[in-house]
């Protein structure tokens, strides 16, 4: 079923729920005005996927590169854009300390031609590599870069994944709201890192809080493997709750180390980074109460079914239906500019996201009937995230709230809203 909204009454909805800040430079431009073309450039769309199959967040790339094959297999059962199969090639983006791995990887993605990649899902990642990316007049878009710096990096650059500042707020607000006034932060000194630590340090600090450990210059390196001292450090300044702004590399080991000394796990708070089910790396009920926080709400029982569809071994979820809607937004967008080349791909990517308004519609099928007949569109997207701003970000999402159980694995509890207002 389709029905008539307007950018203008998306707004007034989002603006009930959380009004956060997102203060970056720089915005994306070229909304895109061309209307559907019946014929294409003869040319497949080749979509690329940057995404880690190796490496410190090799966790999240079994669902990444499901919700983009779930994507296009749909895309390609309605008949393809533009009368033909949409290609996908999946590439390794591996961690920023392999670089090299990222690197050779979009060498290879251009040498494919390809219009589009999908990925990566580390924020220092994609730093490494976007130029090289948009340079090319290739379409970047993430379904997890949540990095502030990222904000209206390039024209070509989007994400379907909200920045920092969203996940921040709801994590900051969390940890206040659970009564805990004085937080302990574990971070790595890296952007993705530091960039959340420092909206849960506003969040808490705003509220009357005090960050004991973790502001700027007690980080811990990202290839650190002993965290005796780090975590001593930690706990000496007596901290009411302790974030673990980290990958699933560091985690398991400051998890460890805080058991050894003592600490209170229930009072211990994960981010989308680290926020997996660790069942038995530890001792049942090790992190019975903790809770986690992940940009999107959790699945749908319908949408997992697909997914496991395309891949029956998934045990995790995260940024599986951002990783969808992206791949969807580019074939879309392809279909609206009557052309799959990047520049196309990209002159149309905020319209196709609702950004002017228009006919809200699910799936590619509905989506580019609507285009055919020359209307606008606002794609309804899985993940929940509202269309593109000027900066190319989602303009709302959902932060999904998890709790872990006595088996070490953590259950969906709730999704909190908001809004990214531009600074």
């Amino acid at each position: 079923m389709t029905r008539k909204t307007t950018a203008r009454s998306l707004a007034l909805v989002a603006a009930l729920s959380i009004t956060l800040a997102a203060c970056s430079g720089g915005g994306g431009d070229d909304e895109g005005t061309a209307g559907p073309a019946e014929t294409g450039s003869g040319e497949p769309l080749r979509i690329g996927t940057l995404l880690p199959v190796t490496g410190s967040l090799s966790q999240l790339g079994p669902p990444e590169i499901a919700g983009v094959d779930l994507a296009v297999d749909e895309i390609n059962d309605a008949g393809g854009v533009l009368g033909q199969d949409v290609e996908v090639s999946h590439k390794d983006s591996s961690d920023a300390d392999n670089a090299q791995v990222a690197t050779q990887s979009v060498t290879e993605l251009i040498s494919e031609n390809v219009s589009v990649i999908i990925g990566a899902a580390s924020s220092q990642v994609t730093l490494n590599v976007v130029d090289d990316i948009t340079g090319a007049e290739i379409v970047q878009i993430s379904p997890a870069n949540t990095s502030a710096t990222l904000s209206g990096y390039s024209p070509f650059y989007f994400r379907t994944a909200p920045p920092d500042t969203v996940q921040g707020d709801v994590l900051g607000n969390l940890i206040v709201n659970d009564g805990h006034a004085n937080l302990g932060i574990l971070v790595f000194n890296e952007d993705y890192g530091t960039g959340l630590r420092d909206v849960v340090k506003r969040v808490v600090e705003g509220a009357g809080g005090t960050i004991t450990y973790g502001n700027p210059g007690e980080e811990f390196d990202p290839t650190e493997q002993n965290f005796s001292t780090i975590v001593g450090n930690a706990l000496a300044t007596q901290p009411d709750a302790i974030a673990i702004i980290a990958f699933t590399t560091q985690t398991p080991l400051i998890v460890a180390e805080l058991v050894n000394q003592g600490w209170d796990m229930p009072r211990t708070y994960f981010v989308d980074g680290n926020l997996q089910n660790f069942g038995t790396d530890f001792d049942p009920g090790t992190l019975e109460g903790a809770q986690g926080t992940q940009p999107g709400a959790f699945p749908s029982d319908e949408f997992r079914e697909r997914l496991l569809e395309v891949d029956p071994e998934l045990k995790d979820y995260n940024y599986a239906a951002e990783s969808y809607d992206a791949t969807m937004l580019a074939a879309l967008a392809a279909v609206r500019g009557g052309g799959t080349d990047g520049p196309t791909v990209q002159e149309n990517m905020a319209a196709v996201s609702g950004a002017d308004g228009g006919t809200e519609c699910t799936g590619f099928k509905e989506c580019a009937d609507l285009l055919a007949d020359g209307e606008d569109i606002v794609y309804q997207s899985v993940s929940g995230v509202g269309p593109f701003n000027e900066q190319n970000d989602p303009s709302a999402a959902n932060i999904g709230v998890y709790l872990f159980d006595d088996k070490n694995n953590n259950a969906f509890q709730r999704a909190e809203f908001g809004e990214v207002v531009e600074s």
